[in-house]
């Protein structure tokens, strides 16, 4: 195993914070050291499972050596009719159990439109029934989070399409992609209550901004620093304002509070450099607000 000083971008740790698996930050940081990447199980000693969804994590954060050839789903989508539902029911043993399984997992019996959706995500997204299982209880707990009372075929269809545009279609990478979503609520969650939202959702535009800055990789403690920040120079919460401090952080490569403290500083007087202070930005704010 070769173990040797180890240069790492910035935008790398960025991603490998946001997917808050440790697993796949030690196999990155194994391929980075000059180690072939299937010797990493043995030699790393995680064994099959957790190599499996370690190297499934560093493939959606794009950091795996070799990038996966994922299909491109372009032009009109198939449309299958009531005969090519007969057929697979009659012919294909694995769908037929397959739809035996969804309706479990649904509760309730399918209706023939929807048994064309799910014929379309095995054959024309190709993925494996295995994964659409997982994918199903996924949408399941997806639906009851936006408080719908069920997840629809179509609600399904949509996430389907999503993770086949990901590439995910095992479900070692399924699994990758789940516990990266689940980490990624749970940091809104907790940045919500920092930045003193409460009794509400999100708006699509803050829910945006929110999830930007848990995908820069960014702590709660950094976000609160902003937020604090923020508020001083604007009176209160300014979502893009507060973006403008994070991404300036980000750019910079600061991803820790002790960095903000130790290395961040004030941007040079607009005759310096052509750019406004924070300060120049809050109070051009406040004038507008004011009249």
């Amino acid at each position: 195993m070769n173990i040797g000083e180890v240069k790492i971008d910035s935008s790398h740790i960025h991603k490998l914070l946001s997917a808050a698996s440790g697993d796949a930050a030690l196999l990155y940081l194994y391929i980075m050291s000059g180690n072939a990447p299937e010797n990493g199980e043995k030699e790393l000693g995680l064994g099959a499972t957790r190599y499996h969804c370690a190297a499934a994590t560093l493939r959606q954060l794009g950091l795996w050596p070799e990038k996966k050839n994922v299909p491109i789903f372009s032009g009109e989508r198939p449309r299958y009719s009531e005969q090519d539902v007969v057929r697979a029911m009659d012919s294909d043993r694995e769908f037929k159990v397959l739809y035996g399984e969804v309706q479990r997992q649904m509760g309730r019996s399918l209706n023939t439109e929807e048994l064309k959706v799910l014929l379309g995500i095995v054959r024309y997204l190709g993925m494996p029934s295995e994964v659409v299982s997982v994918l199903i209880c996924y949408c399941k707990d997806k639906a009851r989070q936006k408080g719908l009372k069920a997840a629809s075929l179509r609600f399904i269809e949509k996430e389907a399409y999503a993770w086949a545009e990901q590439g995910i279609d095992t479900i070692e990478e399924a699994a990758a992609y789940i516990q990266r979503q689940n980490f990624r609520q749970s940091q809104i969650g907790q940045i919500m209550e920092k930045i003193q939202i409460r009794g509400r959702k999100l708006t699509t535009a803050e829910a945006k901004y929110a999830q930007q800055w848990v995908d820069w990789g960014f702590q709660i403690d950094v976000i609160e620093m902003a937020y604090e920040r923020t508020c001083l120079n604007t009176g209160g919460m300014n979502w893009p304002y507060m973006n403008k401090i994070l991404a300036r952080w980000q750019e910079a490569g600061l991803l820790t509070a002790d960095d903000i403290r130790n290395k961040d500083r004030k941007p040079a007087p607009k005759g310096a450099s052509g750019e406004l202070s924070d300060e120049d930005y809050a109070a051009i704010q406040r004038m507008l607000r004011e009249g």
